[in-house]
């Protein structure tokens, strides 16, 4: 996809909290060596990935295919290529009010570990929470 193409999706998945992406940041985005952009049919996540640390900076399903599992599909893509580049959890926040993501992240093995109050502003200047949400990407050792 090219970033047009991806701010197109971006924004018909967020309109206000968080804001949509706009071309020239999915262009940096593709640029930079710490981020990688993992896609499926009808969709795509953006990861950042700095040590052994990953963190899903976004994640957009187009509206018309939700509910096909192609959210799960592409979890499990960002945590196979966040590994292979050396991380070892992978964290996000997510919208505390959005419970389809919350459902999807729970699903993929993410639990919450903190909570960003009034995070999120929305266009009528009402405010969310984030909470913040984390996952192993390798097993620990029995031993």
């Amino acid at each position: 996809m090219v970033p047009e193409d991806l701010a197109k999706l971006h924004a018909a998945c967020f309109d206000e909290a968080p804001r949509p992406w706009t071309a020239e940041e999915f262009r940096e985005v593709l640029a930079s060596p710490r981020q990688f952009l993992a896609g499926v049919r009808r969709g795509f996540a953006v990861v950042q990935v700095i040590a052994d640390q990953a963190e899903l900076l976004t994640i957009a399903v187009d509206p018309a295919a939700r509910g096909q599992g192609i959210g799960t599909e592409l979890m499990t893509l960002v945590c196979e290529m966040a590994q292979a580049r050396g991380a070892v959890e992978l964290f996000l926040e997510v919208d505390g009010t959005n419970a389809a993501a919350r459902a999807l992240y729970a699903k993929t093995g993410f639990t919450i570990s903190g909570q960003r109050r009034n995070y999120y502003r929305r266009k009528d200047g009402t405010a969310t929470d984030a909470l913040v949400m984390a996952r192993p990407l390798v097993t620990p050792r029995q031993g």
